[in-house]
């Protein structure tokens, strides 16, 4: 190693355990989304930020905004850090909302527990893989870089840690709007990884709710009604056939594998004995890389639209929640990528992948800037082995270490 890797890995190494605490802290400040109260954890966030040295720019989310987002509240922690003159601007963003714990933990959701493995200690938490994580990967890679510079590193470019509140709902008051207010415009993004591999092409995902009316009448009399749950029946029939259509539209991508559709919420009826006049559902559709500018929701509203009318007496109305378009690798990328590959198979001792995942991420609100962005961070070797949205959620402590290293090695190698 040359000086540089040498002090950067050292300092990683020492500050181990400070970095577990300072992750534990995250974990231990409750952030479900739903429902989204997140201003808790933003301000016990910045106090950690700040007692590590460093300078905090808190952005507190207007209301108004909030609301529209179906969360309560949120304020987005951003912190900038110049090593000498010119260069990159490189931003670093992970997520503090998390779904909530749900059912089946053996492990206080809250307690950032850590228990021994074997594969070393392991830390358990809801958020801890996804993506508290890597606030403090990100954290203490640049102090990290920091030491580096004391002790004599040449180094040029801007770090930007970006550390946000709505993944779980789009991210449209987060990374979206620091972009839209002007507060970053970095040259490159690095948003929270899930696994060990570099993820370069997320899936993209779109969320609606279908809403069918019908007309109540007594349940002795069905005839006197319009059944909207018998519709709805229908109209799901006709969209799981979809499902299978979908099934055969395989992506190309390395860790993808098809186009996707889910019904995940449903409600409706009056009561046992009247005949239902309402029903709404909510349907999942995920996109591959392959169909960036495909109207997907243009395709479901008129399967949904056509099996409407074929149940007289019925109105359906469809609504769109979410539309996050799929990513694919931008111009420039990679460079990032190449930076992150090279240190991370250095630093696991194995090939590290360049892959998509099923999923979406605030990633694509920087790639719809043009910023050219990957996801990495302090991820399992898979997301399920870390049981992210999970019961037990954990994190490997080895793998937070390893991964604070390699973005540190990849950032001084960036701004060299």
């Amino acid at each position: 190693m040359n000086p540089v890797e040498t002090t950067l890995t050292q300092y990683i190494d020492q500050h181990r355990p400070q970095q577990e605490a300072f992750l534990a802290e995250l974990v231990k400040v409750p952030s479900d989304n739903p429902p989204g109260d997140c201003a808790a954890h933003g301000k016990r966030a910045k106090e950690l930020l700040e007692g590590l040295g460093f300078k905090v720019e808190a952005h507190k989310v207007p209301e108004d905004k909030v609301r529209a987002a179906g969360m309560i509240s949120a304020t987005n922690l951003l912190v900038r850090k110049t090593f000498g003159n010119g260069g990159p601007t490189i931003a670093m963003n992970a997520h503090g909302d998390v779904v909530p714990p749900g059912l089946g933990w053996t492990k206080d959701p809250y307690g950032g527990e850590i228990a021994d493995s074997e594969h070393g200690p392991v830390m358990f938490g809801r958020g801890v893989a996804v993506s508290k994580s890597d606030f403090a990967t990100y954290a203490y890679a640049v102090l990290a870089l920091q030491e580096a510079e004391k002790q004599g590193a040449k180094l040029n470019g801007t770090v930007e840690l970006q550390f946000t509140y709505d993944e779980e709902t789009g991210g449209d008051i987060g990374p979206k709007f620091l972009l839209d207010e002007g507060l970053t415009k970095p040259d490159y993004a690095i948003s929270a990884g899930f696994s060990y591999g570099i993820t370069s092409a997320p899936n993209g995902c779109l969320h609606v709710e279908v809403t069918v009316k019908g007309k109540q009448g007594h349940a002795a009399m069905p005839h006197t009604g319009v059944d909207a749950i018998e519709a709805a029946t229908h109209i799901l029939q006709a969209i799981y056939g979809l499902r299978a259509e979908l099934a055969t539209r395989k992506s190309k991508v390395l860790g993808i594998d098809t186009a996707t559709l889910n019904v995940g919420l449903i409600k409706g009826g009056i009561n046992t004995n009247v005949v239902p006049d309402l029903v709404t559902f909510r349907v999942d559709r995920r996109m591959i890389p392959e169909e960036i500018g495909f109207d997907a929701e243009g395709e479901l509203r008129a399967v949904v639209e056509k099996a409407a009318k074929e149940r007289p007496g019925i109105e359906v109305k469809v609504e769109r929640i979410i539309l996050a378009e799929p990513l694919s690798e931008l111009p420039g990328v990679e460079k990032l990528i190449g930076a992150l590959k090279q240190r991370a198979e250095s630093v696991f001792g194995v090939e590290i992948p360049v892959q998509g995942v099923p999923l979406y991420t605030d990633a694509r609100h920087y790639t719809s800037r043009g910023i050219p962005t990957v996801l990495y961070g302090a991820g399992p070797r898979t997301l399920m082995e870390a049981r992210g949205h999970n019961s037990d959620e954990n994190l490997r402590l080895n793998d937070l270490n390893r991964a604070t290293k390699v973005v540190a090695l990849a950032l001084s190698d960036l701004m060299a």
